[in-house]
């Protein structure tokens, strides 16, 4: 009875601490962009670049797993907007996006929010930039609607299975159990260790000053917001196992970006293994770097985008 007690005191109190500690990431960190409905669903983005006509190609910009928007911003907002209209994407579950609860989204599904979020936008054929769980977004996007893509760029993409604990571990978080733990424990847990976990992510570089601020990082602590995460990472290795016999369809062209460092995405069992796998994937593996290339290598990134836009541009002249 005595433990019966202890374990509802300390699940009561870890509420009490996820109510509290998401009213003050509400109060914190507000939408900044404008929302789009997908068949009832809201869906956040935030534009930035030129208000006028611009020969430069769109981008979009997609994040990975357990972020939001502010990510892919912070890191390259400035330097792509300074020449392309670019458009951030709360993916469906993340950031402040919404999606239909208990239901698992995997990278088709949400390919094809993206393709009705695009066009609410009037954008076709833009390049997409897509980190980790996203750049496997963007790739399963370019397979579904190559008409509607000019290029990618991605950046330390899973792109095989091999994730199976990480996969198995939240497959079985997604569900009730997680549920409970969402509401109650996962907020105290996850505020203590957002840092660390965020640092590790990074190396063998150093997490940016202000980065889990900047990047509005808790967000991903509301118990939706993990909720989502879980299931998107728990679906991902079922996924990988169909979508990996498709990568030789690739229609569009794809600036690769690994790091050999990368510890999350090891680039041996996914980037290498993609680019051998077609011909439309450039392979730049980068030495001393790790999963988080658009932060610790923008420029690099940067490069990668204008290498695609001037291709397209060569190909229209030439038409």
């Amino acid at each position: 009875m005595t433990t019966l007690i202890v374990i509802v005191a300390v699940l009561g109190a870890g509420a009490v601490i996820t109510l509290v500690g998401t009213v003050v990431i509400r109060w914190r960190h507000r939408p900044r962009g404008r929302f789009i409905d997908v068949g009832g669903l809201p869906q956040h983005v935030f534009e930035m670049g030129p208000s006028g006509a611009t020969d430069a190609p769109p981008i979009v910009a997609l994040h990975g797993a357990g972020s939001n928007l502010e990510d892919m911003r912070l890191a390259l907002g400035d330097k792509l907007a300074a020449r392309h209209r670019v458009i951030f994407v709360d993916r469906p579950g993340a950031g402040f996006s919404a999606r239909k609860a208990g239901q698992a989204s995997p990278p088709s599904e949400q390919a094809a929010v993206l393709r009705e979020v695009l066009r609410a936008l009037g954008i076709d054929r833009p390049i997409i930039v897509g980190h980790s769980w996203g750049g496997t977004l963007a790739l399963a996007f370019a397979l579904d609607f190559p008409q509607h893509a000019a290029g990618l760029v991605l950046i330390a993409p899973p792109a095989y299975p091999g994730l199976w604990r990480l996969g198995w571990l939240s497959a079985l978080l997604a569900g009730p159990l997680g549920w409970l733990f969402a509401c109650t424990l996962a907020f105290p847990f996850g505020a203590a260790l957002i840092w660390p976990g965020s640092r590790t992510a990074f190396l063998p570089q150093i997490i940016p000053p202000g980065y889990l601020k900047h990047a509005a990082a808790m967000l991903a602590l509301r118990p939706w917001a993990l909720m989502a995460n879980w299931a998107d990472v728990g679906c991902l290795e079922r996924f990988l196992a169909r979508e990996a016999k498709r990568y030789g369809t690739l229609a569009v062209p794809t600036m690769l970006l690994v790091g050999d460092c990368d510890t999350v995405v090891p680039p041996a069992n996914h980037g290498e293994k993609l680019a051998a796998a077609t011909p439309q994937v450039k392979l730049i593996e980068m030495s001393g770097y790790g999963h988080m290339l658009h932060h610790a290598a923008a420029d690099r990134v940067i490069a990668a985008v204008e290498e695609i836009a001037r291709a397209k541009s060569d190909v229209a002249t030439s038409a």
